[in-house]
Order: structure tokens, then sequence, then C-alpha cells
């Protein structure tokens, strides 16, 4: 801000008799609120617009023309302004509005889920006038009515405060429940035919005021009395802010919690609904290890079968001593919390003394880079006059709350948005420019668009789209959104266009990951030639020889080379902290030669995962609602995992897991707590110095920041070179969906059916050409293999482009991609 520019002035406003300073174009209840002032309310939400629909704000105000009633959700503060909240004639308006309400609401306190916990129980007990008028039959309804598989209404509840059908249109754009009819039959619903089945679904039921809206997964599951309610951080990419309501021992639900900096108090039904897993019986409760491991003590001596932890520990410890470090190799670890990183780090790369260590199983970009650039949050990327740059996955099938973060800035105008993406992502709508690249030359179109070399067409892109990017982006503050939006290409042309975007002024990057907590994972040194606080083996060596005693001394394998040496021989053990590369690891073939040849597979997880079926030795982990921890996302926003509920049998944290195995291994990783480890790494890391737990705990979490940058390793990108697409052919792209066969899903009752089956996606002139319709089948033929699908005919995938998703039913597109090519081309005939 300029000198000759001022902040401005604070309104006084008279509140209650007292006066308060109101911020310019604040709104009376959130001014009052603020200043201690409790406004009662329905229909408000501070995260969508005000529409003054239930009344129940309504005051008493004197604006200067005179004294009179007025909603307090649908007015400014304005100088000189006199409110009173409590006077004779507020609370008459207060007692007829629930008089109202009341008429036709049923008498369902006993037993509806929201008792308890019910603004209308608790307004009609402060401000009601405590008697009725009215002695008509009540209206009633079918009840409850499944509006989706997830969500049930009970309609004579509701009382039309249209926070639902707000948010359904504004914050998710899915417009799906609406009002319908009118006057006394007025109500809300979904259309015929079609159900409620938005992502974000669980958020209506969280911010219902009364019953209306209940989740299947919690109905009549517990009463608000009965809960535990924690603070803590769901795993994700964002870091979701989470309250984990327990009973018994058991997690019932999680609730999203309003953090500025993060998700708003917004939750994917995802991550909502994935409490479910977490109580599944299929939950890992004790060792297993493979029975010819224990001397044939099952009949075929094939089986897993349960032991005890000295035994699988005593077996694990055999398994590492029988090698050089170099022929063992650690797999994942982006799952975990961030103590927990930092203790298996310390294990392999100081005790066991390997550094093919890898969080990313090959679905990502080189944690080099990732630890190299300049990061930015979420806030700077939705902020007014900002511009953001898409070259990830589409946000609303992985990272929801950025998602809904993103179209609310779209949406009022505050950010341009340029998508560089295979397909067009969720935002497609709103976004300011859309190139669709041909697959694998998003490189030479960003390097276009940073140079301003907009007089032809690049890489498909037409100059005009080329023009409109740079327009964009022209004078703002930029945030890159940056990861693999196609596993059927490789990470080149992403790492292209990273380059040449960061030769921007004014350039940040927010690197989205698909797992969780990767920025952890790389800071805590979850990666090969990386040690703890984003330094290489040769700057850290001297630091971390003399805190931990040894560090390898040559960098080692990230996933893709550690499953070809172990396909090949050299790698005889294998320890995944949490990942299961049959089904994730993008070279399908390769994952499975790899796993069958190494000696010794451990596995750490929660869940039985394929690749933990095969394992030789499993130690069950405890999940993030069952132990204490750190949380890093995105950002390199540092927030609480609060433990709440015991872990199943004999499942333990993995950073005790860790230290025990080291015990075995005659070592000491010198820690007995998560708080004992977090001491560690604040007196180890640098950018960690100062980062209590307590200031991590207060607000919004706490960011690290990154340490300066060269970037000029980054001003003469050499971008990729991609074949010329022939006549008889089109181009791979593979998807990632919100709904899959993912493990954590599957596990979840209510969420394991919502994954369709895979698809070949064309434009429809491509879908003309072929003869072919919806659910038709083609064959997909690439140098690797053959897949037959159904067609599906879309408008969002480009010509020339055939998209398959991942991990869903029926044919695995995995089988199709070329590892040894940038990208991956096809013919698609019908069988």
């Amino acid at each position: 801000m300029s000198d000759t520019e001022t902040q401005p002035e604070g309104i006084e406003v008279t509140l209650n008799g007292r006066t308060i300073e109101a911020n310019p174009g604040e709104l009376l209840i959130e001014a009052a609120e603020r200043n201690g002032v409790n406004i009662p309310r329905f229909c408000y939400h501070k995260r969508m617009t005000s529409v003054g629909m239930c009344r129940m704000c309504i005051v008493e105000v004197d604006t200067g023309r005179g004294v009179g009633l007025q909603p307090s959700c649908m007015l400014t503060c304005s100088p000189g302004m006199t409110v009173d909240t409590e006077s004779e004639a507020t609370k008459a308006a207060q007692d007829g509005v629930i008089e109202a309400l009341l008429i036709n609401h049923p008498l369902d306190c006993p037993i509806c889920d929201k008792g308890g916990e019910c603004p209308l129980q608790d307004q009609t007990m402060e401000f009601g006038p405590g008697e009725s008028q009215f002695l008509e039959i009540k209206r009633t309804y079918e009840k409850p009515i499944a509006i989706s598989d997830i969500v049930y209404l009970d309609r004579e509840r509701c009382i039309l405060c249209d926070r639902c059908t707000r948010f359904a249109d504004e914050v998710a754009g899915d417009a799906l429940i609406q009002f319908q009819g009118r006057g006394n039959h007025t109500q809300v619903n979904t259309f015929p035919g079609e159900p409620f089945s938005s992502y974000f679904s669980g958020n209506t039921v969280q911010i219902c005021p009364v019953g209306a809206l209940t989740a299947k997964p919690y109905r009549f599951k517990a009463r608000p009395w009965d809960l535990q309610k924690t603070d803590s951080t769901f795993p994700n990419t964002m870091g979701d802010r989470i309250e984990v309501h327990s009973s018994r021992d058991q997690v019932l639900r999680l609730m999203g919690v309003d953090s500025d900096a993060t998700n708003w108090g917004w939750l994917s039904d995802r991550d909502r609904f994935s409490f479910e897993a977490l109580n599944h019986e299929d939950r890992l409760r004790s060792p297993l290890v493979r029975g010819d491991s224990l001397g044939n003590t099952d009949e075929t001596g094939e089986e897993l079968v349960a032991t005890s932890w000295a035994v699988a520990l005593e077996l694990a410890a055999a398994a590492l001593r029988s090698g050089e470090p170099n022929s063992i190799g650690v797999i994942g670890g982006a799952r975990l919390a961030t103590e927990d990183q930092y203790a298996w780090a310390k294990l392999a790369k100081a005790v066991i003394g390997t550094d093919n260590v890898d969080a990313q199983l090959d679905d990502g970009l080189p944690a080099g880079l990732i630890s190299s650039l300049p990061r930015g949050t979420v806030d700077g990327a939705t902020a007014k006059g900002s511009a953001v740059v898409l070259l990830a996955d589409d946000p609303k099938e992985q990272f929801g709350t950025l998602y809904l973060r993103l179209r609310h800035a779209l949406r009022n105008g505050d950010i341009t948005l340029v998508e560089l993406g295979p397909t067009k992502s969720g935002l497609a709508k709103l976004s300011t420019v859309h190139a669709q690249p041909v697959s694998g030359q998003v490189g030479s179109v960003a390097a276009a668009i940073v140079s301003g070399t907009i007089d032809q067409a690049v890489g498909g892109v037409q100059p005009d789209t080329l023009a409109a990017a740079v327009a964009a982006l022209d004078g703002r503050e930029v945030t890159v959104i940056a990861g693999r939006s196609s596993l059927a290409e490789s990470a080149a042309p992403t790492i292209d266009a990273v380059a040449a975007l960061a030769t921007l002024p004014n350039v940040a990057f927010l690197f989205a990951g698909r797992r969780a907590n990767l920025a952890g994972a790389i800071d805590m040194g979850l990666a090969p030639g990386v040690l703890p606080g984003r330094v290489g083996l040769a700057e850290g060596t001297a630091r971390f020889s003399a805190a931990w005693g040894n560090v390898p001394a040559t960098g080692g394998h990230d996933t893709r080379a550690m499953l070809e040496a172990a396909a090949a021989g050299t790698i005889k053990t294998l320890i995944l902290l949490g990942a299961d590369p049959l089904d994730d690891f993008p070279d399908s073939g390769l994952a499975a030669r790899a796993l069958a040849a190494v000696d010794t597979i451990i596995a750490v997880d929660t869940l039985p995962t394929a690749s933990v079926r095969v394992a030789d030795i499993v130690l069950p982990a405890a999940a993030f609602t069952e132990r204490d921890g750190t949380h890093t996302n995105f950002e390199g926003r540092l927030s609480p995992i609060v433990g709440q509920v015991g872990s199943p049998g004999t499942a333990r944290p993995d950073w005790m897991i860790a230290a025990e195995l080291a015990l075995e291994l005659d070592a000491d990783l010198g820690f007995d707590s998560v708080e004992s480890i977090w001491d560690e790494i604040v007196a180890t890391i640098p950018l960690y110095a100062g980062a209590s737990r307590q200031l991590i705990a207060e607000g919004d979490g706490l960011v690290i920041p990154l340490q300066p940058i060269d970037v000029t390793a980054f001003q003469t990108p050499d971008v990729t070179e991609v074949l010329v697409l022939d006549s008889y052919s089109m181009r791979l792209v593979t998807e990632r969906r919100l709904y899959d066969n993912a493990t954590t899903t599957q596990h979840c009752a209510s969420m394991a059916h919502l994954g369709d089956d895979a698809v070949a996606s064309l434009h429809p002139l491509d879908a003309a050409a072929l003869g072919v319709s919806d659910g038709e089948y083609v064959a997909v033929t690439s140098s690797q293999s053959t897949v037959q699908l159904p067609v599906s005919v879309n408008s969002r995938i480009p010509r020339g482009v055939v998209a398959i998703a991942l991990n869903r039913n029926g044919a695995d597109p995995r089988q199709l991609i070329d590892h040894g090519a940038v990208v991956t081309d096809v013919r698609v005939a019908t069988p």
C-alpha cells in the first residue's frame, strides 16, 4: 500500500447502549457477533450469500430514519446506527418467528439426530413464547426419503431456511436440491429421477439447522451428549480441519471446522464418511507373518497367520540384517503423520543405512523440484486480484475443499484461472481460459505463454487462447497448482511446464500430490538423495552425521528404480509404509514382478490392501484418529492430529513401530513419544526452529517457510519433444475419480458402491467417426496391450484423446501405458 493510500476507517455503531466499531461493508449480524452479542439466526451462514429467509435475526434498528425492525443478516452497518437486540419489540418479533416455525414442525426431538444440538430447540427455549396458539393437526410427509445414497430427508422438519439449496448452488455448484411447490406446500426436494449426487452433500447435513437432512452413516447412532469431541486434522492434501466425534471408543462422524486458511468448514463426502473404514472388521489388528516363516504353522505354509509383535519384529529385523543396505527399499510414508515420517526416515537412513526411500509411487514430481520452488498458500491463490494456473488433477475429483475455495473465488470474480490440462476440469465453466494442450505438449504451451510467443498455434492451442492466457496472468500474483494430470504421460512435460512458469515474476507453487502428507514426507527426508529439512545428502551430511551418527554416502533409488531393481534381484527386501504398489503404481506389470521377486515384503498398514495380501510380514498401524501427531499440508502448514479412540487389537502408531524395529536392530532412535520426536525435529531441522506444538495448535496452524532459492536453473527449460499424432492414432489420458476401488473407499459401506465401471471417454466427433455411441464397446490397443471398454461420449474430452479412469471396475488402463515413452498413443476400433 502506498503512503497516499489509507486504510478504511471503522464505523461507529451503538449496540445495546454501547459503542462498537464495525468494519466498512460489514453486516450487522457479523459486527454484533464479533463484539460478543449473539443474534439468533437460522438461514444466515457466513460462507454463503445472505437471503433473509427465516427472519429470526430481526432486531430493532434506527438508521437515522426512525426506529424499525430489520433482519440483521441483510443490513450493512452505517455510521450512527443504533441497534437494540433486547428490546420488547425485538423479543416479540422473535417470539412470533419461532411460533410460526413450530406450526408444522413435528415433535421428533426424542428420535431426531439433531436433538440436543438443534438451533431450533435451543432458540425455542431462549427466544420462543413458551406456548402455541395453534391446535390444528400438523402437516406430514412420508419420512424419511433417501435423496441420495448418503443423505436422508425428513421434509416436515424443514424450516425452509435455504441453507442446503444455497450451498448446493453457490458453494458446490451442484444445484440438485431446490424449493418445490408454493405457499404451505413449499418443500425442499430433488427433481424426480435426479438424486442429490453431489460430492459435497454431507456439508448440507452439517449446516442444516434442524434435523431435516441426516446422514445415513450416523443416523440413530448416538446422541450429542454421548459424544466425545476433539479438534483434529484430516490427512488429505489440504489438511482440512475437522472435529472427531466418538462414542464407546468408536468414531461415529467427522465434522468440518471453519478454518479461514484451509477448508472453511467444508469436507468432501469421501473424506467426511471415510471413518467407516476405521471401524471396519477388516482392520489389521495383530501382526501377521507368512506361515512358512514360523515353520509351517498352517497346513500349506503359505497363508498369513497372526503372531505376536515380538516374533514379527524379530523376523523383520532378521530380513533387514540379511542383506546389504542397498538391497533394502522403503516405499511410501506420505500417508503418515510428520513425526512418523521423521522416525522412519531416521530408521532407514541412519540405522539401516539405505537411501532407497520414496514416499511417491512414480505419480508425482521430483522431490528436489518440489523443495526448490517458492511455495504458495490457498489464501494467496484465492486472494482478490490473483491468478491461478491449474496444472494438476481435476480439483473436484481429487482435492475437494481446494475446489470449493477456487470455485468461490472464481464465482465472485476475485481471481483468474488458466487451465492447462488434457481434459476439462470441474472448474471449466468458471475458468478464464481453458487451454487443452495435446498430451505431452503442456511444457511447450506454458513456455509460449510465459514468453508471449502467441502468433501461432502451439501444442494444439490456438493463438487467441494463448493470448487470453497471457492477459489472464499479466500483472497478477500467480499461484501454480502443479501435479501429474495423467499417468499415461511421463513427468517430463509437467516438469517442463513448471520450469517455464517458475520464471514468471511473483509466482508461487502448490504441489498437489495425491497423498495426504507428501510435503511432510519430503520435509522429513522420505525421498532419495534428501535429508530432513529439504537438504541434499552432500549439504546435510555433516549435520545429520552428528545428530544421527550415520547417513547414506550416496543417493538411492526412487520407487520405479526400486521396483526395477527388485524385479532384477538386486533389492531383496521391501518395506511398504501404507503403500500399495500392486494397485497404485502406474506400471502394474512391473509392480507384480517386483513383489514376486523379492525375498521379504514388510507391510505396515491399517487395512488389507492387495500388496498387504502378498506380504511376508504385516505390522498393523494405528489410524489418524487413534494417535497424536502433526500434519503438513501442501502449503507447508502444520496442524495437529489428535488421537481420540483406541487402536483395534494391538495396532501401534507408525513411529512406535519404527522405534521398536530399531531396537531389534540394536539401535535406539532416541525418542519414546510424539513430543520427544517433535523436540528432535525442532532441534535438528533449522526450518522448524521455534515451531512448538503449542504454536501449531493455535488458530489455523503454522506455515513452515521456504529458504530463498536460485531460479536461474529454470530460465531456459529444455522442452521435451513429443511426436505428432498420426491420423490413425489417439492419445491416451488416464484420469482419477473421487470414487474408485481405493482400499479405504471400498471399506466404507456408504461409498463402496459409488464408483462407476471404467469407460473409454471420447469426444462426440471422434465417437461419430468410429460409429459408436454411449455404452457400445471399443477395443483400445497400445504397443503394450489391448483392453475392451464401453464408450462414454463426453464433450469435455478434446478431439484425438481417449480418457480412461484409473482403479475402476473393468479394464485397467495401466496395461496400456508405455512407460518408456513420454506419451502413450493408442488405436481405438470397434471389436
